[in-house]
């Protein structure tokens, strides 16, 4: 699987996503600085990763989203490549239209850190499939603006087409309708607060996130 991490200014978790890239699949993947203008050949699995992409300044993902490199992933994701973006990475993705809807401050008003209990909405997806059926996971999440927002009739349409992969069993930051990751409508492309990443490995708490980037190898 030839994989590829973007790399912000401010982000914080490309290291953590490049290690579970390759102990999924075994190769290294590719870590592309947001200026660049190109990617990597033959990517299977583009990665953008948490962290705070510019110090998070004007609005969360919305500096990133005019990087130079955005325009060859908005370029991928419409031939299929798959698309993941984990925290930052779902901000930036809302911002570039990848993704609809908008991460605002949490209803709290507070820094979220902590694992969250998940349900896994929809299994019949490429980044969900080796999970089961509406199975309950753990998985930490570090943010501030997770609080996912978009209007009613595009809920619907998300809940419509089972593009909710990932819903809070306990609503952590005011999300819309307790979602915690969404797809686009093809499929490849999804966007989630929580962090997979960070449980992938015993040692660290727990390997509920080792199956999303199964999933991807499968």
């Amino acid at each position: 699987m030839q994989s590829a991490v973007i790399v912000f200014p401010g982000s914080n978790c490309d290291r953590d996503m490049a290690v579970a890239l390759e102990t999924v699949s075994g190769q290294k993947p590719h870590m592309v600085w947001h200026g660049d203008s190109e990617l990597p050949a033959g990517l299977d699995v583009i990665a953008i990763p948490g962290g705070f992409s510019y110090g998070d300044y004007l609005r969360s993902g919305a500096m990133a989203s005019r990087s130079n490199i955005i325009r060859p992933i908005i370029e991928a994701a419409g031939r299929g490549t798959k698309i993941l973006g984990v925290c930052n990475g779902f901000q930036i993705l809302t911002e570039t239209g990848l993704l609809p809807g908008a991460l605002m401050r949490n209803s709290n008003m507070h820094f979220v850190c902590r694992d969250a209990e998940l349900e896994v909405t929809n299994t019949d997806n490429i980044f969900t499939s080796r999970y089961a059926d509406n199975r309950s996971v753990s998985i930490p999440v570090a943010h501030h603006d997770g609080n996912y927002f978009a209007d009613h009739d595009t809920l619907d349409i998300l809940e419509k087409e089972g593009r909710v992969v990932f819903r809070y069993h306990s609503n952590i930051n005011g999300s819309s309708r307790d979602i915690a990751g969404i797809s686009n409508e093809a499929g490849n492309v999804l966007g989630m607060m929580p962090h997979p990443e960070r449980a992938i490995d015993r040692k660290h708490g727990g390997t509920d996130g080792l199956a999303l980037f199964e999933s991807l190898l499968h």
